[in-house]
């Protein structure tokens, strides 16, 4: 399956953003007009969007593209929190070819792990940088370009083994749990061997230690987005302690949680 690829001049994009939320149950947001060109990548609950009158039910695991000049709304799942994330693009001059190339795309697709990572490294450079800061406009505009690109690797799954994508899409769901590798596996229709071998060759790391490194990404982002304290983002994240977690963000940050916190209000209040 071939996606056609989008190619959007650096100069016409004027800003880019990227943020996080989580909505309660029975959530709802809208209706609004699209304004940027925006991507919303869905990691739990349920997404509905309406665009135009139009329904899109959207599962975990997925990426939404929103174009400009619709209007739309949302209702998140009534059962459990949604929790999602976004990176949007502001280009007020597309050209018509970009828009025709942008609406000859999927309106979604499979989330891969180089848009997360993207999307990670957007939401901690914004914590310093504003908007139309170049750097976040080029990252923004390459989540875009990713977007048919590397989603069109997803459905082939050629990137990685398959068994890896089961593992990953289990853990970014299961993530606050107490976990054991054996669980993974299982899931991932693996022993516990073979999935920690299949992790090294193609994540560089144990599966155990890929899913710490993520609750502590998750765990920062609750940090700089929310105003939950450490004790219960702790246990929102899969941490036994508050202790713990603070550790693990110091190793991975050489920050401690308050200055996190203190640098993303610092960061907004000058925004």
């Amino acid at each position: 399956m071939l996606l056609n690829q989008v190619t959007i001049p650096f100069e016409t994009v004027a800003s880019a953003a990227a943020g996080s939320i989580v909505y309660p149950p029975g959530g709802r947001f809208g209706p609004r007009i699209q304004q940027d060109v925006q991507l919303v990548m869905l990691y739990t609950g349920e997404m509905i969007v309406t665009i135009d009158g139009q329904e899109l039910r959207v599962q975990p695991g997925h990426v939404v593209l929103l174009k400009p000049g619709h209007e739309e709304s949302f209702i998140f799942s009534r059962t459990e929190e949604t929790w999602h994330r976004w990176i949007a693009v502001h280009a007020p001059a597309l050209a018509s070819s970009v828009m025709e190339s942008l609406y000859a795309l999927p309106p979604y697709l499979p989330l891969t792990e180089e848009m997360n990572r993207l999307t990670d490294l957007m939401l901690h450079l914004q914590r310093q940088a504003m908007p139309a800061d170049p750097v976040l406009r080029s990252l923004g505009l390459t989540a875009l370009h990713l977007y048919p690109t590397e989603s069109t690797k997803a459905f082939l799954q050629k990137e990685k083994h398959p068994a890896i994508y089961a593992a990953l899409a289990w853990m970014h769901e299961h993530y606050a749990e107490d976990v054991t590798l054996k669980e993974i596996a299982d899931h991932a229709c693996l022993s516990s061997e073979h999935l920690v071998r299949l992790f090294k060759q193609f994540e560089q790391t144990t599966p155990i230690h890929y899913l710490w490194q993520y609750r502590v990404e998750r765990s920062i982002e609750l940090l700089t987005n929310t105003g939950l304290n450490v004790t219960e983002i702790a246990h929102r994240c899969g941490f036994k302690t508050s202790h713990h977690l603070a550790r693990l963000i110091k190793q991975s940050t050489g920050r401690t949680a308050s200055e996190i916190r203190q640098l993303s209000w610092s960061g907004l209040r000058k925004a």
